[in-house]
């Protein structure tokens, strides 16, 4: 089975080595390639295409939410997880909403660095417990709107949903990804997007971290489960 390939744009040489090592050393992952500057990443990403990109928020000359941004106009592969040493609230939304598939802290464990990627590989967004407490409290800043009532402009509750609406939501909230969603409910990606596509107007927010974050804090999840109907 080949490894997974990773590659990291850190200007902090010291802490980017501490991570190649760690990449280098595990029988799961293999660096693919490293970068102080996230242009140098930019210049060469056609020819070295990791399968996940670990991307500083803060670096000189050209941020790691400059980098996103970039990405996100383009089209690439790979996932891409945000490294960061401080707790910018805005820093975190602006990143989920470019496109990045989590967050991870410079002082996170080194064996939880790994079981992230790995997660965040398959599919899954990887949020440590400040940056949910961060989208949270966001949501609770926008009750108003998000849990507007049904004469409302943007009725969101769950009997405006359909029953593979509601069922998309649910497999959303545990992490798992268009393609997983679509073998799970064994329907067509297409399908699956359409259905996302649906939530996120319903619900007025704009990622599916949001709908993720909104449906932890608003729903009983166990209640969307269609197999618990036949326990």
């Amino acid at each position: 089975m080949s490894k997974i390939q990773v590659s990291i744009v850190d200007d902090h040489a010291l802490f980017r080595r501490g991570v190649v090592d760690l990449i280098c050393q595990s029988s799961h992952f293999s660096l693919l390639q490293e970068y102080q500057a996230g242009q140098d990443f930019l210049n060469e990403m056609h020819a070295q295409c990791p399968d996940i990109l670990l991307l500083d928020i803060q670096m000189p000359t050209m941020s790691g939410l400059e980098v996103l941004k970039t990405l996100n106009s383009r089209q690439h592969p790979f996932k891409i997880v945000m490294l960061t040493a401080c707790e910018d609230e805005q820093a975190l939304l602006d990143a989920l909403r470019y496109g990045a598939h989590g967050f991870l802290a410079k002082d996170t464990l080194p064996e939880l660095i790994l079981e992230h990627l790995q997660q965040v590989y398959v599919g899954k967004t990887v949020l440590q417990e400040r940056s949910i407490d961060i989208l949270a409290q966001q949501f609770r800043s926008r009750e108003h709107v998000v849990l507007s009532p049904p004469a409302q402009n943007h009725p969101v509750w769950l009997h405006d949903m359909t029953q593979r609406e509601q069922e998309t939501l649910r497999l959303i909230a545990k992490g798992l990804n268009n393609k997983l969603i679509a073998r799970e409910l064994g329907i067509s990606d297409g399908t699956v997007k359409v259905y996302v596509k649906n939530l996120l107007r319903k619900l007025n927010v704009h990622s599916r971290l949001e709908l993720s974050v909104w449906a932890h804090q608003n729903l009983n999840l166990a209640a969307l489960d269609p197999m618990k109907e036949h326990e």
